[in-house]
């Protein structure tokens, strides 16, 4: 036996032996293919950060944790939100430790939502986890209501997990912008981060967004305009991870228009769907970016309430390589539910993009972000909604779907109700979600799809303060709570092959 035999023989015995001896079957001499489908099974561990949620003295930031009930679960479980610990330069945790990480809020059963509050500038990060039970479909809210000041209005953040890339088009650097990329390090070693910045002529230079380290735990804020030099109206900003793992989001504020956070784009696609648009938006801005060497030219649509229309005079869009590429859309929902359907002319052509959506006019403006995003898939949830101001839409951009929409308990009181809906194919409906009979306090909106299509969906929260239309955008990609396991069984005789 020959030395590269013997190797490859041991080489394979280690693998087996880290794998627990887990091997699907070689089909037997009869040519049965003993291999069998994966299983759809509960994730049992799920993590969640949220951004550091304002500068501003005067915020008041509302949290809300809900995992709903799903089949199959542990039937034990736990979930906590802690800040993130505050580093010093050698990486050592500064001031008391307990203290430090404190609870903000921790989620009980499934099926009934959980809230805390914090206020003022000093509010942290937090890094959650949740374990069992407590782990499949488990989503966070965080609500920011900012009074006055650069930013004012209502800022709302779906906290995500940490992965290691994300792309936000929609960010900027002009003057009466400011933006930061909030970076946050769930884990127990350092990540580095690359912060990559694309403006209309293509890459903006900037060697201040190389190699940002994230210490263990902890959050950095980095603020876009100390990257370059020259302001830039429409940014597309690119955060890849070198090593480790971070959660990454914009907050982006304006002197007058308010502020919210850009939450990423999904990943490149050829097709996008940016769902949610307000009925009663005044000026809707899309920006794109073409991350690869081939340009795309994307036909865009509005899915209304009542079909698919092209806007006349932005038919299609033309997106340069590695160029950032923009069109101001005005007021193209005219008092009906719209969502944005972007689709290759001829080549497909991978692309992200994202929307600013403003509401209100003059002085009393307001400003939203809705990035594109990916379908419902299974089951998507958002959290905090509340018993005014809350508007779920639903959009099927193919066939047309059926879907099933549950209102969870309420956080103080209430009991949970549910209705199926059919949205037609090519079209946006704002739904008349189901209220928790009895409510008090805020409650979750689960959305599964029955039949047909796949379907899109956002919600949009909104308030009214000193006479300005605050709101917020959240999308409700698939929330990835089950995960498909291969059916694998001990065979050891891949040992002796």
């Amino acid at each position: 036996m020959n030395r590269a035999t013997v190797s490859l023989i041991a080489g394979v015995a280690a693998l087996a032996a880290v794998a627990g001896f887990a091997s699907v079957a070689e089909p037997e001499a009869s040519g049965r293919d003993t291999a069998k489908a994966a299983t759809q099974m509960p994730v049992e561990r799920t993590s969640l950060l949220c951004p550091g949620p304002s500068a501003s003295d005067v915020a008041e930031t509302a949290y809300t944790s809900y995992t709903p009930v799903t089949e199959g679960a542990d039937t034990s479980g736990r979930a906590e939100l802690a800040p993130a610990g505050e580093e010093s330069a050698d990486g050592s945790e500064k001031g008391d430790k307990e203290e430090a990480k404190k609870a903000v809020l921790t989620p009980k059963e499934p099926g009934k939502p959980v809230t805390g509050e914090v206020s003022g500038a000093d509010a942290p990060a937090l890094i959650g986890t949740a374990e069992g039970g407590s782990a499949p479909g488990w989503t966070v809210q965080q609500t920011t209501e900012v009074p006055a000041g650069t930013g004012r209005g209502l800022l709302g953040a779906n906290c995500t997990a940490p992965d290691t890339e994300f792309w936000f088009p929609g960010a900027s650097t002009a003057e009466e912008r400011t933006d930061y990329v909030h970076l946050t390090n769930p884990d127990d070693s350092a990540a580095v981060v690359d912060i990559e910045l694309y403006g209309k002529n293509g890459t903006l230079k900037s060697a201040s967004g190389e190699g940002i380290k994230v210490q263990p735990h902890s959050t950095e804020p980095v603020l876009l305009s100390t990257l370059i030099d020259e302001p830039q109206s429409d940014l597309t900003v690119h955060v890849r991870v070198r090593s480790g793992r971070v959660a990454a989001a914009v907050q982006a504020l304006d002197d007058k228009l308010g502020g919210d956070w850009l939450a990423a784009s999904a990943d490149p696609a050829d097709s996008l769907v940016l769902p949610g648009i307000p009925k009663d938006a005044t000026s809707v801005r899309l920006v794109a970016f073409a991350p690869g060497d081939i340009d795309a030219d994307l036909k865009v649509r509005l899915a209304s309430a009542s079909g698919l229309i092209t806007p006349a005079g932005n038919e299609t869009l033309h997106v340069k390589a590695g160029m950032t590429a923009a069109a101001d859309l005005g007021d193209l929902t005219r008092g009906e539910a719209g969502s944005l359907v972007l689709t290759p002319t001829e080549k497909a052509v991978p692309v992200v993009a994202g929307l600013r959506v403003v509401r209100g006019k003059g002085d009393k403006q307001e400003t939203a972000f809705i990035p594109a995003t990916r379908p419902v898939g299974t089951r998507a949830t958002v959290a905090d909604n509340r018993s005014k101001g809350s508007t779920l839409s639903v959009v099927a951009p193919g066939d047309t779907a059926e879907v099933k929409v549950t209102a969870s308990a309420g956080s103080d009181d209430g009991t949970a109700a549910s209705k199926t809906y059919k949205v037609k194919g090519g079209t946006t409906q704002d739904i008349e979600a189901p209220v928790p009979s009895g409510l008090k306090g805020s409650y979750a909106l689960t959305v599964e799809p029955v039949s047909g299509g796949p379907v899109y969906a956002a919600r949009t929260l909104e308030i009214s303060e000193g006479g300005i239309p605050m709101f917020t955008v959240q999308t409700l990609p698939d929330d990835r709570g089950m995960v498909a396991v291969p059916d694998a069984e001990q065979d050891l005789s891949v040992l002796q092959k």
